[in-house]
């Protein structure tokens, strides 16, 4: 095999060419290449002489922005995954190697860069991920003999403060099956409609992702089971990518009959982008006004405990409305400062993430609308757990706000709950991998298989966890401004069983 020779300051590499014979790995030019370290001029040479006598090394002055761009159309790769490693490139690696020689990239380079963005103020894991799309393009250069090693590549601890252990890090926040509630009724009051009752209470009882719940088609929830088959991505330009779920893990999920019985009443909705009939749509107008935060009619017919019919009854001076009443729909509306026709608009076909988490999924969570300085949310607090005030003077108007439920709670933080409720329940390892998507590449998990048994343990098991939840939340309060939930919490109804409002809805079946 080739050796590393020590010439002054640098060193060179030297490879057999035939016995008694040996070579210098040299550029494009014909010129020596001078190695820093013994380590690069070692590896050079071996691969030289591995690959009969190839040149290995700086064999071209291309520039990184160069490489970058040809690396880049080269791959063929999920839509989600070129726009991210097309922001990783343009945002956070061209601004500091764009000019730069492959070449004279080092390691100590790299590590200054990841360093610079740490001051900046990112997140760890975000540099992290960063670092690990330039190793890649990196070492297709390698590959293609621009360089002799890759200057990305980071020996396992070193350099680091903290642990060597994988599993350390920040805590992360998960809740129980009452905060799952919780949260579920309080993002239907910011929205002012169940869809978001349901949708949270999903992904806190199945594990979705994000994207699967978003693209959850209505024709996958079936009677004891959710198919997921596709996930709706958002691209930067806005488009929802319709595309296989991560790392293509299709999987049929185990669910209680209530939830499918929540979810199969929901009205379908068809959008247009995609020809599909989904089980939920977007909650704020499709010109992206989420911020937009007016009070509905929805909100005044909760305040007054009166149905929204009613409100518009009131509002269109019809006699068939009692005067006690009429007299509290009319203050509900001073409260709240209702205007009529100031929310008109049409729904977003699909929600989007960033709106979704920062909106209604936040505050539900923390109490607080989000921003540089936090507020919290302005409630009146009857019916209780309160109705959100919206509009100008909202905090003046409110007599109220919420109480944290879980802080630093995300969407995803629910995949982590749901875990937690399937090791809690005991659930066997080999249906906790395929009710989340995992893929287990252990022996053991080659030699385990889910039986019917243990999804119907699972089942019970999460419906008792519904029904103390629903138990605890009855003793908070009897009733709920949310229709559904209230159907739920009344007296003879059963987790089991479907409420009134549900078997109406199932009975007249889907509507697009």
């Amino acid at each position: 095999m080739g050796y590393a020779e020590k010439r002054g300051d640098y060193w060179r590499a030297r490879y057999k060419i035939e016995p008694g014979k040996y070579g210098t790995v040299q550029d494009a030019n014909g010129a020596k290449v001078e190695f820093r370290t013994k380590r690069e001029a070692k590896r050079a040479a071996d691969e030289a002489e591995i690959s009969g006598q190839r040149p290995v090394g700086p064999t071209s002055r291309m520039r990184f922005g160069n490489w970058a761009n040809v690396w880049y159309e080269r791959q063929d790769l999920a839509a989600s995954t070129m726009q991210n490693y097309r922001r990783h490139i343009e945002e956070h690696l061209l601004p500091t190697f764009e000019d730069r020689e492959l070449a004279s990239i080092s390691s100590v380079d790299v590590n200054a860069w990841a360093k610079s963005e740490r001051a900046a103020g990112y997140a760890d894991a975000s540099v992290k991920t960063w670092r690990a799309t330039l190793h890649l393009i990196l070492a297709d250069a390698v590959d293609e003999g621009f360089i002799p090693a890759n200057p990305a590549t980071k020996r396992r601890g070193r350099g680091r403060r903290v642990g060597r252990s994988r599993s350390r890090g920040p805590e992360k926040a998960i809740t129980t099956a009452l905060g799952v509630l919780l949260m579920a009724e309080r993002a239907a009051l910011l929205s002012g409609r169940d869809d978001e009752f349901t949708a949270l209470v999903t992904l806190g009882f199945t594990g979705m992702r994000w994207g699967e719940l978003v693209g959850l088609e209505a024709e996958y929830v079936r009677p004891a089971e959710v198919r997921v088959e596709w996930q709706l991505y958002e691209l930067d330009s806005g488009e929802m990518h319709r595309s296989p779920p991560k790392d293509d893990s299709r999987r049929t999920v185990a669910v209680p009959t209530w939830l499918t019985g929540l979810l199969r009443a929901q009205t379908a909705k068809r959008c247009t982008c995609h020809e599909r009939t989904y089980v939920f749509g977007g909650h704020r107008a499709a010109n992206g006004a989420v911020r937009e935060t007016l009070p509905k009619l929805v909100d005044v017919a909760r305040r007054a405990g009166v149905s929204t019919g009613t409100v518009s009854a009131v509002l269109n001076e019809r006699d068939s409305v009692a005067a006690a009443t009429r007299e509290k729909v009319v203050k509900a509306i001073a409260d709240l400062g209702y205007v009529r026709g100031a929310t008109s608009g049409t729904l977003a076909a699909h929600w989007r993430r960033t709106g979704f988490a920062t909106w209604l999924f936040q505050p539900a969570a923390t109490g607080r609308y989000p921003g540089k300085a936090p507020r919290p949310v302005p409630i009146l607090g009857e019916p209780w757990p309160g109705i959100p005030v919206r509009g100008r003077n909202a905090a003046q108007r409110a007599d109220a706000c919420w109480v944290p439920i879980a802080p630093g709670l995300t969407p995803h933080g629910l995949r982590h709950t749901y875990k937690t409720m399937m090791i809690e329940l005991g659930t066997p390892p080999v249906l906790m991998d395929e009710q989340l998507g995992h893929l287990d590449g252990s022996v053991q998990a080659r030699y385990s298989h889910t039986t019917p048994d243990m999804r119907r343990k699972l089942t019970e098991g999460l419906t008792d966890l519904w029904t103390e939840a629903l138990k605890a939340r009855a003793e908070l309060s009897p009733s709920s401004p949310v229709t559904i939930l209230d159907e739920l919490l009344r007296p003879r109804s059963s987790p089991k069983f479907l409420p009134t409002e549900i078997k109406r809805r199932l009975k007249a079946g889907p509507s697009e």
